[in-house]
């Protein structure tokens, strides 16, 4: 594939990752947040701004603050088991930080896998959780392969229909790969991550055609359209049924609300009530661990060899440009839009934390 920088537009305010950091804990601290659940929130942003995903990074932390003042999202995090079998385990997340609900999965998730090869955790009642690829990511490095998926506001209409009732409804598979650390896919099911839309609204820019479609369902390139119109889903009709698909896994199955019930972090008010399901596999339950890493190794080495197109520079596996984004960006600085940085300042102004 042709390289892709992570470097933002030119109007923007570059911030140390670590202060960064420091800044959004300080501000949820502010917020009554608990020290290790707003360092994990904070963690989630920053990390998004690192891999070059702004869209999932810092401007959605005046949302998330948004919501803890009005209590759609619950400062305290508490997470309840409603069901248990073993492998196969039940949260209720009572509407608290979906990052802490999530986070709080994946170490079960990965203690089942480790105790019976393979499990399944289903969350109900949770909330955003960011990128996807955090969480299957640590599944990963823990010696697992993990598939994490989630259900997600409207943002896409059913394939034949004009009114929006289904989410993006990403997910994101992670799995090791030997020296290559791991291999890790984290997508929307739709033509693009609705927070790219948002992103592009904050910058002034337009969105490529074939993004989404106003409210009457014509084609845009004015994201602020788009946002009130539709995100069109990915490969036509097949982005709609499997995002269709994984609200039957994430909301229906789970017990959590599903469909138009759900609510997004940008609505202030409204409990979110999204669900995820996480399936962990165990790599040494399934086979020789040596033997699986050379495997992989194998795969990873001779699908970047593949002969190139034209037009490409390199041949990337799944998740190696986050990985270049994040090596670049902590040694850069992070660079934020200048209606980002605007809203992190009034947030400074707010909980008397410091910009950094």
């Amino acid at each position: 594939m042709a390289h892709l920088s992570a470097s933002p537009p030119a109007a923007a305010q570059r911030t140390d990752p670590d202060a960064l950091l420091a800044f959004t804990q300080a501000v949820l601290r502010a917020e009554g947040v608990p020290a290790a659940d707003s360092h994990l929130l904070a963690d989630t942003l920053v990390t998004a701004e690192l891999w070059g995903h702004a869209s999932h990074g810092m401007l959605r932390l005046p949302w998330y603050v948004a919501r803890l003042r009005s209590g759609a999202m619950r400062k305290i995090t508490q997470v309840r088991t409603v069901r248990d079998t073993g492998a196969l385990v039940v949260l209720d997340g009572g509407h608290g930080i979906g990052q802490v609900i999530t986070e709080r999965a994946v170490t079960l998730g990965v203690e089942r896998a480790k105790r019976f090869g393979v499990s399944s955790i289903g969350v109900r009642n949770s909330g955003h959780f960011g990128t996807a690829a955090y969480f299957t990511r640590r599944a990963a490095e823990a010696g697992c392969v993990a598939l994490l998926c989630t259900n997600a506001s409207p943002a896409m209409a059913p394939w034949g229909g004009k009114h929006k009732s289904i989410g993006t409804n990403p997910w994101s598979i992670a799995a090791p790969a030997g020296r290559h650390g791991a291999v890790v896919m984290d997508l929307a099911n739709t033509a693009v991550a609705r927070g790219k839309v948002y992103l592009a609204a904050e910058r002034g820019t337009d969105i490529p055609e074939g993004w989404a479609a106003d409210a009457e369902g014509n084609p845009t390139t004015d994201p602020q359209a788009a946002i009130e119109g539709l995100i069109l889903p990915m490969a036509g009709p097949k982005g709609y049924v499997i995002s269709f698909m994984f609200d039957v896994l994430a909301g229906v199955l789970t017990g959590s609300a599903f469909g138009d019930e759900v609510a997004g972090p940008y609505q202030p008010d409204a409990t979110s009530g999204a669900g995820h399901l996480l399936l962990t596999i165990d790599v040494a339950a399934m086979a020789d661990p040596a033997e699986y890493g050379e495997r992989v190794e194998a795969l990873v080495d001779a699908t970047r060899a593949a002969e190139k197109a034209s037009w490409a520079d390199e041949i990337l596996v799944p998740g190696e440009l986050e990985d270049r984004h994040h090596a670049e960006l902590s040694a850069a600085g992070i660079t934020l839009t200048d209606a980002t940085w605007a809203s992190l300042a009034t947030l400074s102004a707010e909980t008397g934390v410091e910009l950094p």
